[in-house]
């Protein structure tokens, strides 16, 4: 799972406010989604700024946005970071979070539109928390777009 950091770093979100508190030593961060306490690690961190920011420049209600749940991709067991879903109860966003030093790479995208063949949804956000990259399937393929527009988003 990774070490847990204390200090939390800047990332190219806007202000959320998060419940912070330390159990046993260790930071842990309140996932409203999974309704309970996560330990803080740096993913966690761009997960949960993900998820606020979903639910609040978005406007997605928490109960279309699915965490850390586990697919089968071409016969392994995978899991993916967030998922959010249609009204049409079909995958819309597929989000894979890495850590704040983790780049995002060739690799990030395979790894992302490994997942998105098993979901086939229509956006693809992959983001380190500093760098964001948008794709939308189109045609099959998925391409590289500015981000959405919370209208764009609540039409579907």
């Amino acid at each position: 799972m990774g070490c847990i950091f204390t200090a939390v770093q800047t990332l190219h979100f806007p202000d959320y406010g998060f419940r912070i508190q330390e159990q046993e030593q260790k930071k842990v961060i309140f996932d409203p989604v999974r309704k309970k306490f996560i330990p803080l690690t740096p993913e966690e961190w761009v997960r949960q700024h993900c998820i606020a920011h979903l639910i609040q420049h978005y406007q997605i209600p928490q109960g279309v946005i699915a965490v850390e749940r586990e697919i089968q991709a071409f016969g392994m067991r995978k899991r993916f970071d967030i998922v959010v879903i249609a009204s049409n109860a079909s995958p819309l966003i597929l989000i894979e979070c890495k850590a704040p030093e983790v780049k995002i790479t060739k690799e990030t995208l395979i790894q992302a539109a490994t997942y998105n063949n098993k979901l086939d949804s229509k956006f693809v956000w992959i983001t380190n928390g500093i760098e964001h990259a948008w794709f939308e399937k189109i045609d099959g393929n998925l391409r590289l777009i500015s981000p959405p527009d919370a209208a764009c988003l609540a039409q579907r």
